[in-house]
């Protein structure tokens, strides 16, 4: 056997669960469950059979998410899903850090899940290369100000300070505004989530000129396929149909939080279109919500917040079929002490 690098010898493939999903409540991966606009499938069923033997075109791709976030086309670079803005980035996020033997400093939450601001403040004295954050975060919901993020990054001019803003849609809070003339600051967005468009992979970075150009140099010239291109322009000209699915998730939500409260199950989550549940016997309750056809992500082993499990929120009818089968099987087994933290 030809070994690779040292580095890439110690990693462990990230395999996702992700094969047989189709036919259930999909609560588990924080996808659209209504899909995407009409106009996407209208959009991809009029390709013509040329296209499909044709390298793709980008034009006018990144100058309509620019127009969608409010900046001059020149703060946007459109990726193959946010996970190749990640590789693109200095190859710099947890797993691609490790590939290329660099250092990984993670800043842990606190058992309360609130921002760890201070720790991350001294970590930034060290001067790192790289700064990551997600907002909200991910899984835990947790939620800061977009202005903390660009104060932290002003402190840090020597820092590049990537901000995971996949559900920006939902919070409805981005650091684009304040931070797109900072030459260390870069957001990363995506149409997978309220758009519907996870299947298609198909994410953008967000930030000065300076940073987004060279992302460009060390992205391949045909990374994006043609029916991300095809959709992701018609999605984003359908504004409306992401507005009413976001509007209909919140108000879910809503309802979602207030169930849990009254059945007394700890939960957490300020932003995202998703919740953190601690039901007692988690990995009981996943694998008797999975019989009903329903899934939900276990956070089984995770630091913090281990017992708990990812409630992705849907239409407020997938939010009242996953309560009613809920409901009874934490009435039949144990639960965690009732606590709940939902601030948005």
């Amino acid at each position: 056997m030809i070994r690779a690098r040292a580095e890439v010898e110690s990693l462990t493939p990230y395999v996702a669960p992700l094969e047989g999903r189709r036919p259930m409540l999909r609560l588990d991966f924080n996808e659209s469950t209504l899909g995407p606009s009409p106009r996407v499938l209208e959009a991809i069923r009029s390709l013509p059979p040329d296209a499909y033997a044709a390298y793709p075109e980008y034009a006018g791709l990144n100058a309509a998410y620019a127009e969608t976030v409010g900046v001059p086309e020149r703060h946007v670079e459109a990726f193959n899903g946010v996970d190749a803005a990640i590789r693109a980035i200095f190859n710099a996020y947890e797993p691609c850090a490790q590939q290329q033997g660099m250092v990984i400093d993670e800043v842990l939450y606190p058992d309360d899940l609130r921002f760890p601001l201070a720790a991350i403040a001294r970590k930034l004295e060290s001067r790192p290369r790289l700064l990551f954050v997600c907002n909200p975060n991910n899984p835990t919901g947790t939620l800061v100000e977009p202005a903390t993020l660009v104060d932290l990054a002003r402190s840090a001019p020597d820092t590049l300070v990537v901000v995971d803003e996949l559900y920006a849609d939902f919070t409805r809070q981005s650091v684009v505004p304040l931070a797109r003339e900072l030459a260390n600051v870069v957001a990363l967005q995506s149409l997978s989530k309220a758009a519907g468009l996870a299947a298609l992979r198909l994410g953008f970075a967000v930030g000065h000129p300076t940073i987004v150009e060279r992302l460009r140099r060390v992205t391949g010239p045909y990374d994006i396929n043609m029916f991300a291109v095809v959709a992701g322009k018609a999605a984003m000209a359908d504004q409306e149909h992401t507005r009413r699915y976001v509007a209909e998730v919140l108000a879910a939500r809503d309802w979602t939080i207030g169930e849990l409260r009254r059945l007394g199950v700890r939960h957490a989550g300020d932003g995202g279109n998703y919740l953190l549940v601690w039901p007692g016997d988690c990995e009981g309750v996943v694998h008797a919500l999975r019989e009903r056809g329903i899934l939900v992500r276990s956070m089984a082993k995770k630091p913090v917040i281990a017992g708990s499990f990812r409630l992705t929120i849907g239409t407020l009818a997938d939010m009242r079929r996953f309560v009613s089968a809920f409901e009874p099987i934490v009435a039949s087994g144990p639960r965690s002490a009732a606590y709940s933290r939902s601030l948005r």
